[in-house]
């Protein structure tokens, strides 16, 4: 075994205030984890309790095997926006009967759990994730359709909902819908285009157009259970699969559908045995220093975060600003890509482009853990060929085609973002640490920039330069970019899968493996062309 050892003292003032600002940033992420679980708020919490109903998490927590983990998904989404704090619904991967599932929950507490923006782009994330990994996908739905002041902003693209519904059936990948409340509308065709629907008695509500629209539409006089009760459903009409007495029959019917699913992973099993990390993951929060422009060992966190702390390293003494090499992470087989001194050289980009083909030879997943400031810049490097260099790693990562995890632990700038499978690369999953930050550089960099242009400007048309003015553009540009590179507004824009405890990197990591398995896991035949 080649054991990494770790140069980490806990004792140090440097560790200890490092410890302390990943607290604090610990401490204002969980007051927003806060507002998403509140939902609407407590006046409509208590409200939709004394109705008798459950809670969105209430029936995602009845519905997972016990005490088994949910990997929450998007909790953020529409983090600094008008809406509130998680789009108005809950999504994420659980295990129900031994199954690992993609759960989508309405939050019938935010709006009637209307669908805004935010919730759509959640829920088109949802199903992404859920047909790239090949999991079933149960709908726990209560939603009274789209937020009608934005409709112009969900109806033409809310059609993919739909569409991504059959397409996984379509692919043998089962849908079910658990219908508590009102599914109207447009929002009729989600159980009506599931595999499963149970609906429950006296509750469910689903019709394309309700008893007003139908009076103003034909002339109709109809009332709410003949339109599209639970039970007209059930005897009439046929959509409904299942008659459920209350909200906990219908869950436990739901389980029960997906125990019949006879589900297959067509990915390899894990190694049955392996050994825990021989380091401390709570030495992860005084291993990222407050300010990002110092550089951190990788191999810190990779000791953390693997079996065993059992790391194969790939070129260690070439391109030594990108750790590469081979490990197992709870049992299953990974590639790690980490950036070391925050810079790509050529070496590094060249390292990276032969070792993620590698990992498509042996079709083995890739493990991206962030730190860099981008590719260099400057005369010498320009010369060097970085750009063609740099294109090799971005071609590699464009056309591998084995399962990317993307985690960002510092800075995450410019094309190395890129290079290192940022969202644009569609990894399976990407989570990002309370340190992060990711822009197209810097914000001093950036405001810098923006100077120097604005000086040779004024030089060119023989001006004297606002040295006032400089200043002052200097100081709001660094301030949006800071506040726009943080994680919370990133996540909020559904630009990351959530943001997550270092600590808990590897449990997400492993439960992020173990769904990337339940489909096959397969390398590419080929890449474009590398220019040399």
């Amino acid at each position: 075994m080649t054991v990494l050892g770790t140069g980490v003292d806990a004792r140090t003032d440097d560790f200890a205030g490092n410890r302390e600002s990943m607290l604090a940033k610990l401490a204002e992420l969980d007051a927003e984890h806060a507002k998403a679980i509140a939902g609407g708020g407590e006046k409509y919490t208590a409200r939709h309790h004394k109705r008798g109903k459950l809670l969105a998490r209430e029936r995602v927590e009845l519905l997972l095997d016990r005490d088994s983990p949910f990997l929450e998904l998007s909790t953020l989404a529409a983090w600094g926006t008008d809406f509130a704090v998680g789009g108005s619904m809950v999504t994420g991967i659980g295990v129900i009967e031994g199954t690992e599932c993609l759960v989508i929950a309405s939050d019938p507490t935010v709006k009637g759990g209307a669908v805004n923006p935010y919730g759509l782009r959640k829920g088109f994330r949802a199903a992404q994730i859920a047909a790239e990994n090949r999991l079933p996908t149960v709908n726990l739905v209560e939603s009274g359709g789209a937020d009608l002041p934005t409709q112009k902003d969900i109806f033409i693209p809310g059609g993919r909902t739909f569409r991504d519904i059959t397409r996984a059936s379509a692919a043998k990948v089962p849908t079910v819908a658990l219908v508590f409340g009102n599914s109207t509308a447009g929002g009729a065709y989600l159980p009506g285009m599931s595999d499963y629907v149970v609906m429950v008695k006296e509750r469910a509500k689903v019709f394309l157009g309700g008893p007003p629209l139908v009076k103003m539409a034909t002339g109709e006089e109809s009332d709410d259970e003949s339109l599209g009760g639970a039970e007209m459903h059930a005897r009439t009409s046929g959509l409904a699969d299942f008659l459920a007495l209350d909200e906990q029959d219908a869950i436990r019917i739901g389980r029960s559908i997906v125990k019949r699913l006879n589900w297959r992973k067509h990915g390899p099993a894990p190694e049955p045995d392996y050994a825990e990390p021989v380091h401390d993951p709570e030495d992860l929060l005084g291993i990222v220093p407050s300010d990002l422009k110092i550089p951190f060992d990788p191999h810190e966190v990779i000791a953390r975060v693997v079996d065993g702390s059992d790391f194969d390293e790939f070129k260690p003494l070439y391109g030594s600003s990108l750790v590469t090499g081979w490990a197992r992470v709870h049992g299953y087989p990974v590639g790690i890509l980490a950036n070391a001194q925050g810079v790509l050289f050529s070496e590094e980009s060249q390292k990276a482009a032969q070792f993620i083909q590698l990992a498509n030879q042996i079709d083995t997943p890739l493990l991206f853990l962030h730190n860099t400031t981008g590719y260099m810049v400057g005369k010498d490097y320009e010369q060097g060929g970085i750009i063609k260099h740099g294109a090799m790693m971005v071609n590699a990562v464009s056309n591998s085609k084995v399962p990317h995890i993307s985690i960002l632990m510092g800075a995450s700038y410019g094309a190395g973002h890129y290079g290192m499978c940022g969202r644009a690369y569609d990894p399976r999953f990407l989570f990002a640490w309370p340190s992060a930050k990711s822009a197209v550089m810097g914000p001093q960099q950036l405001a810098g920039v923006l100077s120097i242009v604005a000086r040779q400007s004024a030089a060119s048309k023989g001006r004297p330069y606002d040295e006032e003015f400089d200043k002052n553009m200097r100081a709001m540009v660094e301030g949006q970019i800071e506040a726009q590179s943080v994680p919370m507004f990133l996540s909020g824009m559904l630009y990351d899968d959530g943001i997550i405890d270092p600590r808990d990197t590897r449990t997400v990591a492993g439960m992020s493996l173990s769904a990337i398995h339940s489909g096959p896991v397969q390398g590419a035949e080929g890449f474009g062309v590398f220019r040399m």
